[in-house]
């Protein structure tokens, strides 16, 4: 399920986020449901306050970056 993401402006992105456990109700649904969402808007990362939870989860896909070195500079694979 894609998610609606919430604009800027919105007073869930100025909250003070809530932490969470293992034990959050429908956690594995709501990580999977982020990861949908977050692909669908084409992103690398979603914050669960950006679709409007008050809570202290985010999520990242850096595998976009994986061909990159720390400096910014793309490798070049072995021959």
């Amino acid at each position: 399920m894609i998610l609606p993401i919430v604009a800027y402006g919105d007073p869930v992105l100025r909250k003070e986020c809530e932490d969470i456990s293992k034990a959050y109700p429908n956690l594995d649904a709501l990580l999977e449901n982020m990861y949908e969402t977050m692909y669908g808007a084409s992103g690398v990362g979603l914050a669960a306050p950006q679709i409007g939870l008050p809570i202290r989860i985010f999520l990242v896909d850096a595998s976009p970056f994986a061909d990159k070195d720390p400096d910014g500079c793309s490798r070049i694979s072995p021959g």
